[in-house]
Order: structure tokens, then C-alpha cells, then sequence
């Protein structure tokens, strides 16, 4: 039986915090190397980061934008930044950009990269319908969060980590609605998705590549389990 590849919705706000990560890229594709030695097949999906946000605070200045040309905005910044990943495993990815979830296609390659699709959601909404997809059990969200926490952790000191916790809470907590750059670990849709699917999510720190491998490799690690 073939096994499923690991689905990574890697944070725009890792690859591009302030500027593009270059030094966090090379030791990403270093562990990612590594582990496709030890027969490891992965799905990386970008995310947009400060691209996007520059975007859409730049036409939000100009006019009155809507919900759904600030997605798109949104997600031409994922397309950009999964060929940038593209481009650092040009050996060992597929020449083709995942934009659409559902697109057809063939590879003998170790890595997919993907990037945001439609408006209406996050990337994060994207590795779930690619975990469905590929038949993975589980999707890791590495962004800036390194957990779940009980309200907003940027705005709130009192917020609280949590190790675990069911969808039914989770989304007691994000509520249903799905506004553009929403801070939340999976954004409202990937979540009620991932709750009919009965499908895990490991929230992670993206830059946190040490904690990152023992995930991957199955050892003690620190974050959140969402199932």
C-alpha cells in the first residue's frame, strides 16, 4: 500500500515575516531533503504572508475593497510565494503549481507544491481538501501560532495554550464566519471541513524546525492537536 504523503500548510508569515525568510528556506529544504530520504512524500501548501497583507492594505487605502478582490489579492500572494518554494526543490518537486486542489494531474515527484485557489477561505481550508484528496489522515498548520489558544494571543496577555482540543470547541472559538487575514490557527471553512472529515490538525510554529522534525519523525513535540 502506497503511502500517503505529509501535508504542510507552511505560514506566509514564515516564509515572508518582514522580507523573504531566506535563511529559514534553507534549513527548511535541508530538513525536507532529508527526510525524503527516509521516504517521506510531502504536500507543501504557501501561504501568503506579508505579500498579501501589503496588497490588500495598499488598495484598501485607495478604495473600498471587497471581501472577495481582498482574497484574490490574497491568493495570488500564495501563488508567488509556491514558486518560490517550487524553485528551492526544483529537482524534487512537480513542475506544476497546485492552484486548483481538485486539478488533475500526474507525477513521479516527492513534493507538490499548492498555493490558495478561490476566494471564500485560507490555505489552510486548501491542505484539508488536499489531505482528502491524497487520503492523509492528518494536515500540519506551521505558521506563526505555536498552538491553539483560548482567545486571540496578540491582543490577549490572560490567553491560554491548549495541547488539544475538539472541533466543536475550536470552532466555538473562531465562530463560522470567514473574514480575509482572520488570525486564526484554521481559518472557520477548513474547520468545518476538517470536522466532517474526522480529520486531525497539528497546530506547530512554523520556524520552529527542530520541533517540526519530531513531529515528523513521530517523537515528543510542541503544539496543539485539533480533532
Amino acid at each position: 500500500m502506497q503511502r500517503s504523503p505529509t501535508i504542510i500548510a507552511l505560514g506566509g508569515s514564515v516564509i515572508i515575516p518582514d522580507k523573504i525568510n531566506a535563511d529559514f528556506l534553507k534549513k527548511f529544504r535541508k530538513l525536507i531533503l532529508k527526510l525524503l530520504k527516509q521516504g517521506q512524500k510531502f504536500v507543501i501548501v504557501a501561504g501568503g504572508g506579508k505579500t498579501a497583507r501589503l496588497y490588500q492594505n495598499a488598495a484598501s487605502k485607495v478604495i473600498k475593497i471587497t471581501y472577495e478582490d481582498l482574497d484574490w489579492l490574497g491568493i495570488h500572494a500564495t501563488r508567488i510565494n509556491a514558486h518560490l518554494l517550487r524553485t528551492i526543490f526544483f529537482k524534487e518537486a512537480c513542475p506544476i503549481i497546485l492552484d486548483n486542489p481538485y486539478k488533475p494531474f500526474h507525477t513521479g515527484k516527492p513534493i507538490i507544491i499548492a498555493s490558495g485557489w478561490r476566494p471564500g477561505w485560507s490555505t489552510d481550508y486548501i491542505s484539508i481538501v488536499l489531505a482528502k484528496r491524497f487520503g492523509a489522515k492528518e494536515v500540519i498548520i506551521a505558521g506563526k501560532p505555536p498552538y491553539v489558544y483560548t482567545k486571540d494571543f496578540m491582543k490577549y496577555k490572560n490567553a491560554k495554550p491548549l495541547k488539544k482540543i475538539d472541533w466543536k470547541s475550536y470552532r466555538k472559538i473562531i465562530g463560522s464566519r470567514w473574514i480575509p487575514g482572520m488570525p486564526s490557527p484554521v481559518d472557520p471553512i477548513g474547520a468545518k471541513l476538517a470536522q466532517k472529515l474526522k480529520l486531525k490538525v497539528i497546530i506547530i510554529k512554523g520556524t520552529n524546525l527542530k520541533n517540526l522534525e519530531n513531529l515528523l519523525k513521530g517523537k515528543k513535540f510542541k503544539g496543539t492537536i485539533i480533532e
